[in-house]
């Protein structure tokens, strides 16, 4: 459980599965959390009032997991940095009826596999993200620690992106001229 830390992550975008994974090999990182289906759901009122300042609460369950949590608004700057609160709760029906009752409404449904990888040495957290729109790797961690790691990896700046999965649909439907839905997959990766 976390109670006000802040969240600093970066994404990069990967060409596939098992380029992602020898890569970090290479980097000798080490899966710390086996692979992993996630389903989240982003909660908001009608009125989108969370979206629209920038903030999201989301319900994650992940194997026998359920995790709720809230985001704040994220500085600007080249990391994502943002107020992060989560807790795990015991069942995820009861949790989206509360937050139906106090006028939080399901508004966005994303799937994804996660592999979790650390470094012996410790310092941050790499996840390998197999999403419907593509293979991301999400670093996670002191701000210093993101930007050596990725150059490490052969990632400069530029690659950096901060924008949500919700976001990334949003752009990846819109380049294919494809009315956004829900972010699931169609039929479940292979594993690669």
């Amino acid at each position: 459980m976390s109670s006000g830390a802040r969240e600093v992550e970066i994404k990069l975008a990967m060409a596939g599965v098992r380029a992602a994974r020898s890569l970090l090999r290479r980097a000798r990182f080490r899966v710390s959390r086996p692979r992993l289906f996630e389903t989240n759901e982003i909660f908001d009122t009608a009125a989108l009032t969370l979206r629209n300042s920038g903030r999201l609460l989301r319900l994650r369950r992940a194997g026998s997991r359920t995790v709720v949590t809230y985001k704040g608004a994220a500085r600007p700057g080249v990391h994502k940095n943002r107020e992060e609160i989560e807790t795990d709760v015991s069942a995820a029906a009861p949790m989206a009826a509360i937050l139906s009752r106090i006028g939080f409404e399901p508004l966005f449904r994303y799937e994804k596999f996660r592999t979790e990888f650390k470094e012996a040495r410790g310092g941050g957290v790499v996840t390998l993200d197999e999403t419907p729109i593509g293979v991301y790797l999400e670093l996670e961690g002191a701000p210093r620690w993101i930007d050596r790691t990725a150059r490490r990896l052969g990632f400069a700046k530029a690659d950096y992106i901060t924008a949500s999965y919700g976001r990334l649909y949003f752009e990846w439907c819109e380049q294919r001229c494809e009315q956004p839905k829900h972010m699931v997959f169609r039929r479940p990766p292979r594993r690669g």
